[in-house]
């Protein structure tokens, strides 16, 4: 092996008639009167080889394929076909030496960016994909953004600490994936859905600040936004409050914004409560690089017997400058997104120069909506209109490029409701998880419907990034909230007994916030589709294809663990 001395896109025209040493895969080759052209790439970038016809060499360049992984000598000349959109492209370098260190079989995809393959064969190859340089950017900027927050945390003075994956099965929340003991046959484990106890544990231990990149398993249903398994930066914090926490959590971004992308984020960042979130935005994640607040319309039509409108406790929507966008097609269209997100319903009435036309245009006037505009209106119950408006505001700013991609929005959503009520099954069920302390603890006690959480997110460009709460730290406010989510004191005790019992021995106000790694790389890398920025991703259907799994498990596997698999 050579002793290299540069990698691919390291070489300019300051290093004209330098001998230089180099390796890497064959991106491409080619015959050019005689001459012989080769891209040589690595994970730094492209640099272009030279072989003359009369060189030795020649017979054993022309036998080189795409991906062949070589090592090579020459000189470095100035290139007479200059390619300035690359790093390297006013130079080449005439060879002297070539070594093949490997063959290669032709790939089952060309290896460029503009080659339309589909997911599915890219998955299968992943390690052929994550040659493509777009592919290994997502990647490399994952370990930018991590190593800026690790740097940032300990610079605060967290300790990273680990916590185990095989823990107790709590089935509250998301499906945990079960792993079944062979020692002691019916009973297992779960992987952490995060670490949650364990991290407040670590505060009652006295350690104060403590980090983690986790691992995390949940049994969900896949999205473009979520996969089986993900990484947490979990962070939690001893004798603190809310404001605290929003402070840590805020440097970690502005430190990583600053050290990856030479960025300034502006702090404090806005802070927005869950109601005024809801109400004008119709999510508690909204995306604020465009100004299309969700308005009240049932007052302003009163006066109008619309039948679709009858005994609806809301009317909500919006108005907008009409636009050729806006066919008979589209409002189908917009339609089955409103009924996916509760909606009963779209109604819509356009005025064009005074003449109405719309669903609704003849049980009004044209007082309703200015001329040149059109009225996009849901009723309904408060909560589905609501959010089903939130789900047509954002397909609609995507449609008519409301959406400034310059912009950066990151703000905080506070106040959450502490609990939401199941009416089927007739019980409480906590909206973080049952360890988030209540804003007054004489709500939880008189009218839990209406308590609020001490809970907060971070949101960016409407994805939630981080999300955590100030913890209950007290042993008689832990029973309330595990009383008022109905368990029984067995229950209780079977679930959470160990850490009742360590709440008894002074345990400190403390709180935490965990971070999507996952999410922060995909936003700041500006791709809409997690898998790019996870080496190696599930499907949606939740499969792996290069690994093949999940596959079928050996028979004396189950007999081992005490299983029978029914059919």
């Amino acid at each position: 092996m050579l002793n290299y001395t540069h990698n691919n896109n390291e070489l300019t025209l300051n290093n004209l008639n330098e001998v230089v040493n180099l390796k890497g895969w064959v991106l491409k080759k080619r015959n050019l009167g005689g001459l012989i052209f080769i891209d040589l790439r690595d994970k730094s970038g492209i640099t272009q080889l030279v072989v003359k016809p009369e060189s030795p060499l020649y017979e054993l360049a022309s036998s080189l394929k795409n991906e062949y992984v070589i090592e090579v000598s020459g000189t470095v000349v100035e290139r007479e076909s200059k390619n300035l959109n690359i790093k390297t492209g006013e130079i080449e370098v005439v060879l002297s030496s070539l070594n093949i260190l490997n063959i290669s079989e032709n790939p089952p995809f060309t290896l460029s960016e503009q080659e339309n393959v589909s997911e599915e064969v890219r998955l299968k190859y992943r390690y052929l994909d994550l040659r493509k340089p777009n592919a290994q950017n997502y990647l490399m900027k994952r370990s930018q953004i991590t190593q800026a927050i690790r740097k940032s945390l300990i610079e605060q003075s967290f300790l990273e600490l680990e916590t185990p994956y095989l823990v107790k099965s709590t089935p509250e929340g998301a499906k945990e994936f079960i792993v079944p003991s062979r020692l002691y046959h019916g009973e297992g484990y779960s992987l952490a859905q995060s670490p949650q106890i364990f991290k407040q544990l670590y505060m009652i231990a006295g350690f104060e600040k403590y980090f983690q990149f986790a691992r995390c398993f949940r049994d969900e249903d896949l999205r473009a936004d979520r996969q089986l398994e993900f990484t947490q930066i979990d962070i939690e914090s001893s004798f603190v409050d809310q404001k605290d926490i929003l402070k840590i959590g805020e440097k970690v971004m502005a430190d990583m914004f600053k050290e990856v992308f030479g960025k300034t984020l502006e702090l404090p960042l806005r802070q927005m409560t869950y109601q005024e979130a809801f109400n004008s935005y119709g999510s508690d994640k909204p995306d604020l690089r465009y100004e299309l607040k969700i308005k009240d319309f049932k007052e302003q039509l009163s006066k109008f017997d619309i039948p679709l409108f009858n005994n609806q406790e809301v009317v909500r929507g919006f108005e907008l400058e009409n636009n050729a966008l806006f066919t008979r097609k589209y409002f189908d269209k917009l339609t089955e997104i409103v009924k996916k997100n509760h909606g009963s319903g779209l109604a819509y009435v356009r005025n064009e120069t005074g003449i109405l036309n719309g669903s609704i245009a003849k049980y009004v006037d044209e007082t309703v909506v200015k001329p040149g505009f059109i009225l996009f209106l849901i009723p309904g119950e408060y909560e589905d209109a609501t959010n089903a408006s939130g789900a047509l505001r954002k397909e609609l700013a995507k449609d008519l490029g409301f959406i400034d991609a310059s912009i950066e929005s990151l703000l905080w959503i506070t106040d959450f409701p502490l609990l939401e009520y199941n009416k089927e099954d007739n019980r409480f069920y906590a909206r973080h998880h049952p360890f988030t302390a209540p804003k007054d603890v004489n709500d939880l006690i008189n009218n839990p419907k209406e308590a609020l959480a001490k809970a907060y997110d971070m949101v960016w460009n409407g994805y939630e990034i981080g999300g955590g709460s100030i913890r209950i730290h007290e042993q008689r406010v832990q029973n309330l909230m595990f009383e008022t989510l109905g368990f029984t004191e067995a229950q209780i005790q079977n679930k959470f007994g160990f850490f009742i019992d360590a709440l008894k021995f002074g345990t400190p106000p403390h709180g935490g916030i965990a971070f999507g790694l996952d999410r922060i790389v995909m936003l700041a890398t500006k791709t809409d589709n997690i898998k790019d920025v996870i080496a190696f991703p599930k499907t949606q259907s939740a499969r792996d294809l290069m690994m093949q799994s999940p596959n079928e498990i050996d028979e004396n596997q189950f007999k081992e663990l005490g299983l029978k698999v029914i059919k």
